[in-house]
């Protein structure tokens, strides 16, 4: 593997799109030209956006690039997260099985259910009045 070959994953959840370049490095790790402790500021965010890297064995021994948009801060990071999977996938194919019992390479499908006219909501009715 050369050093400056990169690897692409692109990862969605709900509204938010993350396109991840990897590569063999020594552990930098850009969000959208920022460190992530300054993207996520919250632990769980950042927790859960390199949890690849954990479950792969591979945290500081790989280089991150993260464009991310769309959404908010935990749609973005569980984005983030299934980008990372899918180019660690294409990094190392042998890393399946230990990504998939992790579940880091499952989309998850859960969507913003839309407004219904004359509802204040997707599933919010004006209250009932009997008399």
């Amino acid at each position: 593997m050369r050093g400056s070959e990169y690897y692409w994953g692109t990862g969605r959840r709900k509204t938010a799109l993350a396109r991840v370049r990897i590569r063999p490095g020594d552990g930098a790790v850009k969000v959208n030209d920022r460190t992530p402790e300054d993207y996520f500021p919250r632990a769980v965010w950042q927790n859960h956006a390199f949890e690849p890297l954990r479950v792969a064995g591979l945290e500081g021994k790989i280089d991150v690039f993260v464009n991310a948009s769309g959404g908010g801060l935990t749609g973005q990071a569980g984005a983030v997260r299934l980008g990372i999977a899918r180019a660690l996938l294409k990094l190392n194919p042998d890393l399946k099985p230990s990504l998939k019992q992790a579940g880091l390479l499952t989309r998850d499908p859960r969507m913003v259910e839309r407004k219904k006219f004359g509802q204040k909501g997707a599933r919010g009715k004006r209250q009932y009045s009997k008399r």
